[in-house]
This record gives structure tokens, C-alpha cells and sequence, in this order.
């Protein structure tokens, strides 16, 4: 499937700082990020199968879920305008009067918008049987399913056998499955947990084999600010000082819980002396666009 996807953009970014050098911990960022605009980061991989399978089975239209701010359901109108699909977004809770810049795009690219409340956004299945057509292929949240994990696993391509530890933000465990999947005996996958839902690590173990449940990983949940998109002070400026450092974007409901999270772990002496950790930048500064103008200089 030919998108405009940039791939010669994806780079390692070094972050260095006091507590790695101390501890001759070597720590990188993998910027797909840098894939592109719209279809950024992991977003990309957790839907390429999805849409090929749409395609080869005859579907025209690509139905799913999410919320005002949501980077997959942004990826997946463009990418579905990109290959000559129609898109369908069930978002979760009522119309505003004034969309967010996320959904109005989305509009845009073509995708058409059904809102439902959110507690009848809970239930997946019934709203499949009350709005399912029969031309629609069903995405699940966040690509989460045997397919996002398989295209998720293909972020390893930019990870050698060098890294001793995979860290990567987590939403619904999709991305954390397919690396999972890819790595290595000897390396450990690290999931940070964006939100309160400790029940997350089910829905991982859910993607993976027998041989791949034996692997190294954990999910951590001391990281979500407060919850979903949850954004204190400390966060904001964490996310300001970064940038001023390292010249860095992230994001309000992953990555800059990610970075955090790392920073702190490396301070806690969570990794051993002269581990090399890498971090996913998952993409998506979808939901920086909830802050008031001007908060952040990116």
C-alpha cells in the first residue's frame, strides 16, 4: 500500500544527562515520529495489516474508535484517504458545539464522525451490531488486535541486538505486544502505562504465544500523572525542559510520561551499569492541542 510515508526521516536520537553518565547507561530515542505528519509514529505499523486485510477481503470502509484527541483515529482517516477507503469514527461522548482540532481534521480527510455517549462506549460489541454495515471493516481501538501487534513488531527493524532494555508508552498494549513479540531473549520490553488500568497487562498477554509469554517485560502503572491525559504542572514542565534540551517533542498522554518515566527509573538505579535502553517516540502530539496556546514552543 503506497502512503507518503518518509522513512529515511526515522532516526536515533542520543539523550544524554547527569544520571547517565554516572551510571554508563547509554539512552536513545527512536523518532518514527518523523514518518510522518499525520500517520506518525506507531500508528503507522498498528494499521498497515489492518488495511491490507480490509482490502484483500473487498471492504471499502474502515470503522473505529476513539476520542477528541485521538492520534489513531487522525491516522486512520488519513491513511484510509491516502488508499481509496472510506472511514467511519465512533467517538467517544457527545458532540460539542466546537470539535477539536483533531476530529475537525479528521473531517476533513474524510472520515464521518458518530458520537456516542461514553457509557455506551464501553460496550464495543453493541456498537458494532447497531452501526455495523456490511462494507465496514472494524478496527479496534488503538489497532488493537493480532495484526497491530504483527505490524508493531517491524518497529524492531530500527533495533539491534545491542539494546538490553525497549521502553515504549502505553495505550492498549498493542505496541508493547508487538515488541514483545520481536525481541530478543536476552532484552526486556518495558511498557509505561498511561493510564489507571492495571488490568492492561491482560490485554498484552492476550496478543502473545506461549513462547512469546516467557519473554522479558513489565508493565509499570507509577507513571500516569493522576490518568489519562492527565497533565500537572510538573508534567508540563518537564515536557518544556526537554524540548529546551534536547530539542525533543512530546506529548501530554504518552511520551513525556515515557521520557519521565525513564529519566527517573535510570535515577532510581532501576537498569544495571552500562545498560543501553531505547525509547519508542510512539508520535502524535494529538492531544497537546487540549493546552491553552502557547503553553509549549512546539
Amino acid at each position: 500500500m503506497n502512503l507518503p510515508l518518509d522513512f529515511d526521516k526515522v532516526f536515533v536520537q542520543q539523550i544524554m544527562n547527569d544520571a547517565c553518565t554516572a551510571r554508563s547507561i547509554e539512552l536513545n530515542v527512536l523518532r518514527i515520529d518523523r514518518l510522518h505528519t499525520v500517520i506518525s509514529g506507531n500508528k503507522w505499523f498498528k494499521l498497515k495489516y489492518h488495511l491490507e486485510d480490509a482490502a484483500d477481503k473487498g471492504f471499502g470502509t474502515i470503522a473505529s474508535f476513539g476520542g477528541a484527541y485521538s492520534n489513531h483515529l487522525s491516522a486512520t482517516a488519513f491513511a484510509c484517504k491516502e488508499a481509496g477507503l472510506k472511514s467511519i469514527g465512533i467517538i467517544r461522548g457527545e458532540r460539542d458545539a466546537h470539535l477539536s482540532h483533531t476530529l475537525q481534521q479528521a473531517e476533513v480527510d474524510g472520515m464521518e464522525l458518530i458520537f456516542v455517549s461514553r457509557n455506551d462506549f464501553k460496550d464495543i460489541n453493541s456498537i458494532k451490531e447497531k452501526f455495523s454495515q456490511p462494507d465496514w471493516y472494524w478496527v479496534n481501538t488503538g489497532g488493537y488486535s493480532i495484526l497491530g501487534a504483527k505490524g508493531a513488531a517491524e518497529i524492531f527493524n530500527w533495533i539491534d541486538d545491542s539494546y538490553t532494555h525497549i521502553l515504549c508508552a502505553t495505550g492498549s498494549g498493542t505496541m508493547m505486544a508487538g515488541l514483545i513479540k520481536a525481541a530478543k531473549a536476552h532484552q526486556t520490553i518495558i511498557g509505561i502505562n498511561s493510564m489507571k488500568n492495571k488490568t492492561l497487562i491482560d490485554d498484552v498477554k492476550y496478543l502473545l504465544t506461549a513462547d512469546e509469554l516467557q519473554k522479558k517485560y513489565a508493565l509499570l502503572h507509577d507513571y500516569h500523572f493522576g490518568g489519562f491525559a492527565k497533565h500537572p504542572a510538573v508534567l508540563i514542565d518537564f515536557m518544556k525542559k526537554v524540548w529546551e534540551e534536547h530539542q525533543l517533542p512530546t506529548d501530554i498522554v504518552y511520551t513525556a510520561k515515557l521520557l519521565f518515566a525513564a529519566f527517573d527509573l535510570i535515577e532510581k538505579d532501576f537498569f544495571q551499569q552500562n545498560s543501553k535502553l531505547m525509547i519508542i517516540h510512539s508520535g502524535g502530539l494529538q492531544g497537546n492541542l487540549s493546552l491553552a496556546p502557547n503553553t509549549l514552543a512546539f
